[in-house]
């Protein structure tokens, strides 16, 4: 049978639930591949079964030891192997750097073939910022860690994205109560299946809602950036007294609406009376 894909790594994300959210260059990438590598040998090959694809599948993850990926790297020096995870995007919280590495180091051709992602499907859902946002992974399980976890990330002025599991859902929103107190939070689960949910509120409102109703399958939990204290007019006037040190009053408005949020008409008035 003639090879129609060139030698290398294939990174193919699969659906995260409606198993019509595969891509065709997906299909069509794991069709013409020499191999698959895959977490689980079992959830993969229901997958293929879907898509009535007989492959070979090399169970992969990881933690796999030197010469399992040693295996790989030879196979897919002389013929396209393909790489997915359980569900979503590989390497997004899924193995598979490791080897995305030594393939580099190798000189080994890298492709990947985008699809599902369960964190930017959660983010998109959630109403919260998303013009910058920060992937964190999964928090620690432990208490501690886990708010030690939440520090470290309270300066950072974005949307925060985590995965969490179903069982530890109320925990992780009470931590964000306790380290991360006044943000919106967003829970998104079940996500591209019959029963998705995305549900806002304060962590509190969100942990009596789960509590009452246990929440099942994956989760996508985000945090809202903080919310700025609005500056005062006192404020502005020391930042327009120093932008009308080199600016004309409609710029040194213009700057100071955007610094502190107050509204540029009012700044601009004001602005003619200082210079």
């Amino acid at each position: 049978m003639e090879q129609k894909l060139s030698a290398g790594l294939y990174i193919v994300a699969t659906p995260i639930g409606n198993l019509r959210d595969i891509t065709l260059r997906a299909i069509e990438t794991l069709r013409d591949v020499a191999a698959v590598a895959c977490e689980d040998t079992r959830v993969t090959g229901r997958l293929l079964q879907h898509l009535e694809i007989k492959a070979r599948m090399i169970r992969y993850d990881d933690h796999a030891d030197e010469r399992a990926r040693d295996g790989l790297l030879a196979l897919m020096a002389d013929h396209p192997v393909a790489l997915v995870s359980d569900a979503g995007t590989p390497l997004v919280s899924d193995p598979g750097y490791r080897l995305v590495r030594e393939c580099r180091e190798r000189g080994i051709p890298v492709t990947s073939i985008p699809g599902p992602s369960a964190a930017i499907v959660g983010i998109t859902l959630s109403g919260l910022p998303s013009d910058r946002f920060l992937f964190a992974g999964f928090l620690p399980p432990k208490e501690k860690a886990r708010e030690h976890a939440l520090a470290e990330l309270a300066v950072v002025p974005s949307t925060l994205v985590f995965y969490e599991t179903a069982p530890r859902l109320t925990d992780a929103l009470a931590a964000i109560a306790k380290v991360l107190p006044g943000r919106e939070v967003a829970v998104a689960r079940e996500l591209t299946k019959m029963f998705e949910e995305c549900r806002s509120g304060t962590p509190d409102e969100l942990i009596e809602h789960y509590t009452a109703n246990p929440p099942r399958g994956e989760i996508v939990l985000m945090v809202g950036p903080a919310v700025a204290e609005a500056a005062s007019m006192e404020d502005a006037e020391k930042l327009l007294r120093e932008q009308l040190r080199e600016l004309k009053p409609s710029q040194a408005a213009a700057a100071v609406a955007k610094a502190t949020g107050l509204d540029r008409k009012a700044l601009y008035a004001l602005a003619l009376t200082l210079k």
